[in-house]
């Protein structure tokens, strides 16, 4: 048994000859404690199994189905019984230390239905800082109530600039929050203040993470009111986790040098995952209710600063061009293309700095081409 439950890897393919049996087991099925073995039977390896923290999925076994001699039948008698299964929660590793940072700045309208749905989590966070940046209605007053209520619940007061920028401003107040957190998590959590998340949000988010040792990133969907309905807020592809609700493995964070603050931030640093060989894992059962539509309160500069931004990820500019027609497309303006490219040619003639090395952009590049040659071959 401690063979079976030590053996690494989140998955087991079983094959068991079928004639290792040679007399049957006894078991009295309406009487757990009254079984005794002859030899040994293939309920009893269903049993080992699971005894060892494995979950079964599939089982099937070949018999012989008939007397007659024919060739098929003799040679289900040479093949193997076939189970593979997962592993359940005995077996998976128990990691359930999530820290959460919330960029706030005039959140007043919304910050309340996020704390209380933190609140209501399955699974409490471990620690959860909200950096209050500069806001100049009522964001303090709520918080602190909340973190004079929850020990596990920190205010941190932040002085920068009024304007609302996004990426580099949410970003700079974000890593100031982390400075302060615990660092013995083992996941961290970049969280907007205008959410409301599903009970068991974050139980699930660890389930994914504690299954699968190679997911660096998990995250839900964002969805939004339309005429009284909540529809998929259809700003990104379904293999993209919204800067809104990012969660990283800690290994991850460390690895891909945590989060940059600058325009795109929330793109880089899932390209960085795949170049460092980490997955991406997207649940469409989670819905998020994004209670503030993403960029509502964008200023012509800041869709300017995204064509820096598409620089800065190391694109080039034919790889600018294509996502910014479909950025504009999507949102159905059509002048987003010339800011965009403006954007981009101006960071170019002043050689403006980026966010990914040499070797990082050239993986980029060849990633992003290979992405749009898949849609294009569907």
């Amino acid at each position: 048994m401690e063979v079976l439950r030590n053996l690494p890897g989140e998955k087991l393919l079983a094959s068991i000859p079928m004639r290792l049996w040679f007399a049957p087991a006894y078991r009295n099925k309406n009487d757990p404690r009254d079984l005794h073995y002859h030899e040994f039977e293939d309920w009893q390896f269903d049993m080992l199994l699971e005894k060892a923290g494995w979950k079964i999925i599939h089982r099937h076994k070949w018999t012989h189905p008939t007397n007659k001699i024919v060739i098929r039948p003799l040679l289900r008698k040479l093949h193997q019984d076939i189970m593979p299964f997962t592993q359940n929660e005995s077996k998976i590793s128990n990691l359930n230390k999530y820290s959460i940072v919330i960029p706030a700045h005039n959140e007043e309208e919304f910050i309340k239905i996020t704390l209380d749905s933190l609140v209501n989590q399955t699974i409490t966070p471990y620690q959860v800082v909200i950096v209050n940046d500069n806001s100049t209605d009522n964001t303090q007053i709520i918080i602190e109530e909340y973190a004079n209520k929850y020990e596990w619940i920190t205010l941190f007061n932040r002085i920068s600039k009024g304007e609302h920028q996004p990426g580099s401003k949410v970003i700079q107040a974000f890593l100031a929050g982390y400075e302060i957190i615990k660092k013995d998590y083992d996941f961290i959590v970049k969280l907007d203040a205008d959410l409301d998340i599903p009970t068991n949000y974050f139980e699930t988010i660890l389930k994914h993470f504690n299954a699968n040792p190679k997911y660096g990133m998990v995250g839900g969907f964002a969805y939004i009111e339309k005429n009284g309905d909540w529809i998929l807020e259809n700003l990104t592809d379904k293999d993209h986790i919204r800067g809104a609700f990012k969660a990283y493995r800690k290994e991850t964070y460390n690895q891909i040098e945590g989060l940059r603050p600058h325009m795109g931030w929330d793109t880089v640093d899932e390209l960085l995952c795949h170049f460092y060989n980490w997955d991406i894992k997207t649940d469409d059962s989670l819905h998020i209710k994004h209670l503030k539509p993403t960029g509502a309160v964008y200023s012509k500069s800041a869709l300017y600063k995204q064509g820096t931004a598409y620089y800065a990820l190391g694109y080039g500019f034919w790889i600018t061009l294509i996502a910014a027609t479909k950025l504009a497309l999507r949102k159905k303006k059509l002048s987003y293309i010339r800011y965009y490219i403006q954007g981009y040619l101006q960071a170019w003639r002043k050689k403006q700095p980026k966010m990914v090395t040499a070797e990082q952009e050239k993986f980029i590049r060849n990633y992003r081409w290979s992405k749009m040659k898949q849609k294009v071959l569907k």
